[in-house]
């Protein structure tokens, strides 16, 4: 029996001192886990796997004395295989005279390697000048890929093309932004040519215009001067004078069509070939004086269109 007891005490005192060996393993475990945290940055992806183009975060954070001045990368640092999107800062936090900073850098990665590396550091300033470059433990990423693999083995070699495949017609589409930028472009030209020549086109086209018209007024009055040589028509006499009275008022921009003849003379300055034929003119049409001479009549209508031309040839010299 005090042998039995003595084997009891001895395996209960092994069993307490296992115990005790395990609890200080786990609290030293912990301890020097808290003083690797305490002293060091940490970095950490927030996911463990990743497609290509798809967008993670990577927190870094950093647990330091409060009274040290930290900072913690940039856009500008070298993040490896990974392209930088964008990031954002946490407040700090202070507690039992220790001071928490944390930095979440939005990330993406168009790399096909498998596993995928990242390591920024922490830079610490001293008071004398002195930087303090901290590393993080190296934190990786797998990725995932999404397209099938066409083939299984570097001696299959690429898969065989088919050549039996029917090209489809597609109608012709619409160029909008071509055609658009080309109106544009000829409109731009046509302004610049209009501001250069603009001028130059419009007098062009009045002369165009006043020949035209001239043309037609010589036309007009030579077929009434010979149908009043035919029918010594009274009323054929007035309707020659209101179109030369017309032509004239188009000539001068003026309204002509109205005026006396004593007015038009004035008008003319005392022109005498206007005077005589005017007055020949009205001897006919308000004295019905038909039984004047008819050469008199022609040689009016001949003053008249005289005038007309001497007064064309003046306002086409001035432009």
């Amino acid at each position: 029996m005090f042998l039995l007891y003595i084997i009891h005490n001895i395996f209960n005192r092994f069993r307490s001192g296992r115990r005790l060996a395990l609890l200080l393993g786990v609290s030293t475990g912990v301890g020097i886990s808290g003083a690797a945290a305490a002293t060091g940055p940490v970095g950490r992806f927030s996911r463990a796997v990743v497609e290509v183009g798809q967008p993670f975060d990577y927190v870094l954070s950093y647990a330091h004395d409060p009274a040290e001045e930290v900072v913690f990368p940039d856009s500008l640092a070298v993040f490896g295989s990974f392209e930088y999107v964008g990031r954002r800062w946490l407040p700090t936090r202070t507690e039992n005279g220790r001071s928490f900073d944390q930095a979440v850098y939005r990330l993406r990665t168009f790399s096909l390697a498998p596993v995928q590396v990242l390591q920024l550091p922490v830079l610490v300033l001293h008071e004398d000048g002195d930087t303090l470059r901290l590393l993080p433990p190296a934190t990786q990423v797998r990725l995932h890929r999404v397209a099938p693999t066409l083939y299984t083995s570097e001696h299959a070699g690429l898969p065989t093309l088919r050549t039996n495949y029917q090209p489809l017609p597609l109608p012709p589409a619409f160029n909008y932004p071509f055609w658009l930028a080309g109106l544009a472009g000829a409109l731009a030209l046509a302004g610049v040519a209009w501001a250069l020549y603009g001028r130059r086109w419009r007098q062009r086209y009045s002369r165009y215009k006043r020949r035209k018209n001239h043309l037609y007024f010589l036309t007009q009055f030579a077929r009434n001067a010979e149908r009043f040589t035919l029918s010594r028509s009274a009323p054929l006499v007035e309707r020659t004078v209101v179109l030369w009275k017309n032509y004239l008022s188009s000539l001068e921009s003026t309204n002509l069509s109205s005026l006396t003849t004593k007015e038009l003379t004035e008008y003319f300055q005392h022109n005498e070939d206007v005077r005589r034929a005017l007055r020949t003119t009205d001897r006919v049409v308000y004295g019905n004086l038909l039984s004047e001479d008819a050469q008199e009549v022609d040689a009016a209508f001949q003053r008249l269109r005289d005038f007309a031309e001497r007064q064309y040839e003046v306002l086409l010299n001035g432009q």
